[in-house]
């Protein structure tokens, strides 16, 4: 691959759009088409310099990109997937990359056996001060880890629909922090607890709650907290922290007064870090099997919490 990698979005919704945003002017990366069934936003996309396609197969047919960007709702994940990678096209899939974690690892296992690599979008792993976290951990500057601590609150939750086909709070918010517990500490998540709140403020949600915490034992021995949250009215929250014998670093990613800006920087180097992939085999992103090792712990929190997680929910 020579100059930047060409990239084609699939699925123009929030996600998509945010991506979108985010890679404009992306030295490394030019998002040159998009999949989007939804005709009436067509216009919209051609007006920004993309070329439109209604399907995947009218995407492969063209025969001009590189690697594909998957936005799309998590139960399409595995089967957008398995196309590009039948088309030859490295993958970067949003998170979780599937409902399941048997899904997940069946899916990780298809793209190894083809040889075509697929990252997926966690994008936490890009925060520089997350990463300088990571780093001291692993020098041993804070000395041995009792306990890491990650939040996610958001200003206010997604519609009633999405949250009936998201797999629910651990599956849909809970991965990313479960993720970051496993990569802060270079540990496995051995055993998880959780417990989640009485009920949901919406009535027209079924199969999900407001909020939920999950306590894990990690493979070293220490401990690990995560909270979630759809209501924080002052706007967004993600944060993250670390206690050991010899120091406490406490990161604050997402701030109600930060907007999107650190998000989009998130996601610029995660891109950067796909097209490391896709050029040199090696990158800084979440594999396959980091996804499916997060959706198992998000599993095994929401049954302990006796939530329903994989199946989609009824609205």
């Amino acid at each position: 691959m020579s100059g930047r990698l060409r990239l084609a979005l699939v699925g123009a919704g929030r996600m998509g759009r945010t991506h979108l945003h985010a890679l404009r002017d992306h030295p490394g990366v030019v998002l040159t088409d998009v999949v989007e069934p939804v005709t009436a936003t067509h216009a919209d996309l051609a007006h920004h310099g993309l070329r439109v396609h209604a399907t995947l197969e009218d995407l492969f047919a063209s025969r001009r990109v590189d690697a594909v960007l998957v936005a799309t709702p998590t139960g399409t994940h595995g089967d957008l997937v398995r196309a590009a990678v039948d088309a030859g096209l490295p993958v970067l899939c949003e998170k979780p990359a599937g409902l399941t974690s048997s899904d997940v690892t069946h899916l990780g296992r298809y793209a190894h056996e083809r040889g075509v690599p697929v990252q997926v979008a966690y994008w936490r792993r890009f925060v520089p001060g997350l990463v300088e976290l990571r780093d001291r951990v692993e020098a041993g500057d804070l000395g041995e880890v009792h306990l890491v601590s990650c939040a996610q609150w958001d200003g206010a939750p997604p519609s009633a629909a999405f949250r009936a086909t998201s797999g629910g709070i651990f599956v849909d918010m809970g991965v990313h922090e479960l993720d970051q517990a496993r990569w802060l500490t270079g540990a496995e998540i051995a055993v998880v607890s959780a417990s989640a709140a009485a009920g949901v403020s919406d009535p027209d949600v079924h199969g999900d709650v407001d909020s939920a915490h999950a306590t894990l034992r990690l493979s070293t021995g220490a401990l690990a907290a995560v909270s979630l949250g759809r209501y924080n009215p002052g706007g967004d929250v993600v944060e993250a922290s670390v206690r050991g014998t010899r120091g406490v670093v406490h990161v604050p990613v997402v701030t109600p007064g930060d907007g999107d800006v650190p998000f989009h920087r998130a996601l610029r180097a995660q891109a950067q870090a796909f097209a490391d992939l896709v050029g040199t085999g090696t990158g800084a992103g979440a594999r396959v099997s980091d996804a499916a090792a997060a959706l198992a712990a998000a599993e095994a929190a929401s049954a302990h919490a006796g939530l329903p997680s994989g199946e989609p929910a009824r609205v």
